[in-house]
């Protein structure tokens, strides 16, 4: 592993920031340390790049145990939410302080920056201030800052928190890209799961100071490993006594259970044309325009499940009676998550996670 974790404590007064964190990095991976305020992850990051030092435990930066190693001398670059570009410097002279700091010569200095410049798509403003940059520009400066200098490893904390929804997507695949070309191992914290999912080949998942699951997106989107991701990844609806639905029964007496819109559809009664008689009657008690789709909360049997509607469907009302059909769900108790497959509908009934 390029980058290990083994054993990390870290307090602040009676908070646990990190509560015995390990895990390990592969070079050249893209990883998104992913989970809500309070989890720990800017924490874990700040403790790489020598910003903050753990209790105890250690770290590892290509086989060297860095624990003692000052920032400078760990060869990290970090891309910071708010930019944190000089703002008496061009873009030009803000790229270029790492190089001039390693005292690089001028020829090389020029050579590398402007090789970045038009890495990141800014060629032309090299004597542009950050006031005259947009937010998605400024970030695009601070990441071949970053990089300028080679660094062994990429930290970047919430690098599109401050950018306005729009570019932030753009920023997404861009940042992929660009990493993917400068090939460097790069870790970033995010709170928002849709950016993890669509930027890193890999995320962690913390929660107050723990690790809960590591893994591909699609890994642990389909197979969260405890109560905690099953609820927080996805757009989850906790349900209690999922028993009460038809065909699931209850399994080894667990009653809460997450369900996710895409694991339920509905049709308008007497058009469902399979499964008859797997289907729930539901109601339905509040119908959301969300742009490019419908929410719909339908209630069955007192359970109110979210579900999401094309545009193209048939239209559907309040108080309008429809067929419901439920594919799986997720059942947990306080430790472990299990998949639930409707047995009216696969062979299978339950997949052990």
């Amino acid at each position: 592993m390029y980058v290990q974790l083994k054993n990390i404590n870290k307090a602040f007064g009676n908070f646990k920031a990190s509560n015995d964190v390990s895990f390990g990095i592969e070079k050249g991976k893209l990883i998104g340390l992913l989970g809500p305020s309070g989890s720990g992850k800017t924490t874990i990051l700040r403790m790489i790049a020598g910003l903050e030092y753990p209790d105890s435990g250690d770290i590892y930066i290509d086989g060297v145990r860095v624990n003692d190693v000052p920032p400078s001398k760990r060869g990290i670059g970090f891309v910071f939410q708010n930019y944190a570009l000089f703002r008496y410097m061009n873009v030009f002279d803000n790229v270029a302080f790492g190089l001039n700091v390693q005292k690089k010569n001028k020829k090389e200095i020029k050579e590398r920056v402007l090789e970045l410049i038009k890495l990141v798509g800014l060629e032309g403003l090299e004597n542009r201030y950050p006031s005259q940059l947009s937010g998605g520009q400024r970030q695009r400066v601070a990441f071949a800052r970053a990089i300028a200098p080679n660094p062994q490893l990429l930290l970047l904390d919430e690098p599109f928190a401050a950018i306005d929804a729009k570019v932030r997507q753009e920023l997404r695949s861009w940042l992929k890209d660009m990493i993917n070309k400068v090939g460097v191992t790069s870790i970033f914290v995010t709170h928002d799961q849709d950016e993890a999912i669509e930027v890193a080949d890999e995320i962690i998942i913390t929660n107050h100071g723990t690790i809960e699951q590591k893994g591909s997106p699609l890994e642990i989107y389909k197979n969260p490993s405890t109560p905690f991701v099953a609820q927080f990844i996805g757009e989850s609806t906790v349900i209690e006594d999922y028993h009460k639905l038809k065909d699931f029964g209850q399994l080894h007496n667990i009653k809460k259970a997450v369900i996710r819109p895409e694991f339920i559809s509905i049709t308008k009664m007497n058009e469902l044309k399979q499964y008859m008689s797997a289907a729930e009657e539901g109601v339905i008690e509040k119908i959301s325009f969300r742009g490019s789709y419908l929410e719909v909360k339908v209630n069955v049997k007192g359970i109110v499940l979210t579900v999401t509607r094309s545009l193209e469907d048939k239209i559907v009302k309040v108080g309008e009676r429809v067929n419901v059909l439920i594919y799986r769900l997720y059942v947990f108790d306080d430790k472990n998550a299990y998949l639930l497959e409707n047995p009216a509908l696969e062979d299978n009934n339950s997949v052990f996670i």
